[in-house]
């Protein structure tokens, strides 16, 4: 038996690497250069991380808004929405965690690539794995807006009761509580919602684009 499963790990190997250096990448005619210049704007993706609650979907929303009344052609990934779909098959452990955030910077690139203005929220915990999204989407074409919303504000705005279920154990590792969440040290943009209105707060993004020619 020990010696049958040996042999299915190694051909599973063999079979992998074979794979691997049997993928060539496929350059196409239509570039992404041409799709951006097709669409009249920059393909950048706005990377929105912070807790639970610190207002990052309602700010990404308050963007798309912006930019598709500008003629923009954006799309928005929301750390639910993507979890009920593609990645519905991942759960919450640092090593899910980690998988979830690779899926979705390969996933903004491709949108980049089509000429989209890609708008993404999601916690993202660890410094770490947004590094790792930055070297995926490209240092040139990622923007990292770090909503600094304190955790206590964040807890006056949980209407699904997810902070204190985490305080009584109910759910585990969950970030902010029981979970870790590692600060950006050099975010393109912060913002703490608490003492600002969506608008104030949406009107620093846009003029952080604006001030980069990226609209």
């Amino acid at each position: 038996m020990i010696a049958f499963l040996v042999f299915s790990i190694k051909s599973k190997m063999l079979y992998t690497n074979s794979m691997s250096s049997n993928v060539i990448f496929q350059k196409m005619e239509i570039t992404r250069e041409m799709r951006a210049k097709h669409k009249n704007q920059r393909p950048v993706t706005i990377w929105f991380t912070g807790l639970s609650g610190s207002g990052k979907s309602t700010l990404a929303n308050a963007i798309e808004k912006c930019l598709y009344e500008k003629g923009r052609h954006t799309m928005s990934l929301d750390g639910d929405n993507i979890r009920l779909g593609i990645n519905k098959d991942l759960g919450f452990s640092e090593k899910d965690r980690v998988e979830n955030i690779r899926r979705i910077a390969e996933i903004s690139k491709l949108m980049n690539d089509a000429g989209v203005i890609t708008l993404t929220s999601f916690i993202s915990p660890y410094i770490a794995d947004r590094q790792k999204a930055r070297q995926i989407i490209g240092e040139e074409n990622f923007i990292e807006v770090y909503v600094s919303t304190p955790i206590e504000e964040c807890e006056k705005r949980d209407v699904k009761g997810l902070y204190k279920k985490a305080r009584e154990g109910i759910i585990k590792d969950f970030t902010g509580v029981s979970g870790p969440y590692e600060e950006p040290a050099n975010p393109e943009i912060s913002i703490d919602t608490s003492g600002k209105s969506i608008e104030e707060s949406a009107e620093i993004i846009m003029k952080y684009l604006r001030d980069n020619n990226i609209i």
